[in-house]
């Protein structure tokens, strides 16, 4: 039965996982959640983030219902036939995002409640439960913010606290800017507190046992969440009320390395890896969710493949096969092209497809939160900002190089053996890295001032995030409008081209319509989010 009030639900117990057991261990360790009774703050600590995993993991929902006819189209990050309607926001896929938020807002204010109720020294001990959870759940938010703009946060969730009383508990929309200072405030503390946090050796353990993201190493939750406080940062960089804090606290992060540590190479990067497929943390629907027969989910976009056709990319042949009958040459469906035209050639077998070994049908593809090329891209426009071209020169490369490893690496992994179906893309060298950075289309002399090196940024962006990391993709595209993009014009739909935000759902629309009402004049498909100031 679906829940009324999506921003007030509250799952009736806990779904947990353990990454490095067997599935018998697995439903022997973690019950059904409607068979237990009782939470604690360790196990509601894996239950905030188990709540979501399928949208931090590649899931078959978030990529055939949600993103395969938005964002992976606003991001020309794939191909698809024109259609009449293609660019409104299909209601599942939005609603399903929204549900599976609240879900795990819902399990964080649980979190919190459980926490409270504890004395002042057992929360001392318990403390990096409720800090982790909270920096994973400011992660979620932010994306959010970024999709819809204004949404319940601060007082969502709260159904259970509030002895679920609905009407008490309907929550008030809170303004973007708001959520965002909120995220920059707390977050900031949180990284402060991490510095002088200390763990008991007990909790320690039960800390590594519940936490299947970082394993329970306190470092890499400081690089989260100050890697986190970079890239909000960054996306408000060029809003006039956030440009002042924007600067002195991304430069107060990066010269400081020792109190603020940001993830900076691959192997510190924040993601949910995946040990054992016969637990619930796997990418299986991965597959069903790029490649469901004629539906072009994993088709790709001529924007995308002219690039790296361009510039002799070495990522091309370990994201992206060949069409079936394309005689070996890359070729992506033109979205200004006819629909007559695309089918054909797609019928043909010309189009490319994301590489299935390296994706689709990679059961271990791990869950990305951030990553090291992420935030040097971030450096590197920062640095470009603040007039020092030979830090945002080393960052940009840094960040093409750690890129094309990153997608090396997905080859490299042990587990991804057994994949049928797809050849095996050969690894790029460190040559044909050096190369295409030297190379005239990518090269950081090439552009000879500002804004041409900011495209340059823009770009590599686009291109390392493609359909493997879509928010940031679609935030960023939006924010620095570049790559440029050309679509063909819908004239027979309002919406005649890709939107700037996402609608709330109706569900939240009717069962909240008193809150709803302070911005509705805001909910549409033009209103662009806040720190979208070009």
């Amino acid at each position: 039965m679906k829940m009324k009030k999506i921003s007030l639900l509250l799952l009736s117990g806990l779904l947990l996982a353990n990454v490095s057991c067997k599935e018998s261990e697995f439903t022997e360790a973690y019950p059904d959640p409607a068979k237990i009774s009782q939470t604690t703050v360790e196990k509601q600590f894996t239950g905030v983030m188990y709540a979501n995993r399928d949208y931090v993991l590649p899931g078959y929902r978030f990529y055939f219902v949600t993103l395969r006819t938005t964002l992976n189209h606003y991001n020309q990050a794939t191909g698809w036939i024109n259609d009449s309607g293609q660019y409104v926001p299909g209601s599942s896929g939005v609603e399903d995002v929204w549900y599976t938020y609240y879900n795990m807002l819902a399990q964080y204010r649980e979190l919190q409640k459980v926490y409270a109720s504890k004395t002042a020294e057992q929360q001392k001990d318990l403390r990096i439960f409720m800090l982790a959870a909270s920096i994973y759940v400011y992660d979620q938010t932010q994306s959010m913010v970024d999709l819809f703009g204004p949404i319940p946060f601060s007082e969502a969730g709260l159904l259970s606290t509030k002895g679920g009383d609905y009407v008490a508990s309907n929550a008030k929309f809170d303004t973007a800017e708001g959520i965002y200072t909120f995220l920059l405030d707390d977050l900031k503390s949180i990284a402060t507190e991490l510095n002088t946090l200390t763990i008991s050796a007990g909790y320690q353990t039960a800390f590594k046992t519940q936490d299947f993201l970082n394993k329970g190493d306190v470092a890499s939750w400081k690089r989260y969440a100050n890697s986190l406080r970079l890239r909000i940062l960054n996306r408000v960089s060029g809003v006039s009320s956030f440009q002042s804090r924007s600067n002195t606290e991304m430069a107060e992060i990066l010269n400081n390395p020792t109190t603020y540590p940001v993830v900076e190479t691959n192997a510190q990067n924040i993601q949910i890896r995946v040990y054992d497929i016969n637990t619930d943390l796997n990418s299986k629907g991965f597959r069903d969710g790029l490649e469901s027969t004629d539906w072009f989910g994993n088709t790709a976009g001529k924007a995308i493949i002219d690039n790296m056709n361009a510039n002799n990319d070495p990522r091309l042949p370990i994201l992206f096969e060949p069409g079936a009958n394309a005689g070996g040459k890359y070729i992506g469906i033109d979205p200004t092209a006819t629909s007559a035209t695309q089918t054909a050639q797609y019928n043909a077998g010309q189009i490319a497809i994301y590489n299935r070994y390296t994706l689709s049908r990679n059961q271990f593809f791990p869950g990305i939160l951030i990553n090291a090329p992420q935030i040097n891209l971030i450096k590197a426009e920062y640095y470009l900002r603040s007039g020092n071209d030979a830090s945002a020169k080393t960052a940009y490369e840094t960040a093409i190089r750690q890129s094309v490893q990153f997608y090396n690496g997905i080859l490299a992994l042990t587990n991804a053996t057994g994949i049928t179906g797809s050849p095996v893309p050969t690894a790029a060298s460190d040559a044909s890295i050096t190369a295409y950075i030297a190379g005239t289309g990518v090269n950081w002399s090439s552009a000879t001032n500002a804004t041409d090196k900011l495209k340059l940024i823009a770009t590599q962006k686009w291109l390392h995030y493609n359909l493997v990391q879509p928010y940031e993709n679609w935030a960023d595209i939006r924010r620095l409008d570049y790559p440029t993009l050309s679509f063909q014009t819908d004239n027979a739909n309002n919406q005649t081209l890709p939107p700037v935000r996402w609608p709330i759902p109706s569900n939240e629309i009717t069962y909240n319509g008193a809150n709803y009402a302070a911005v509705k004049a805001t909910d549409n498909l033009t209103t662009k989010i806040f720190w979208d100031a070009k």
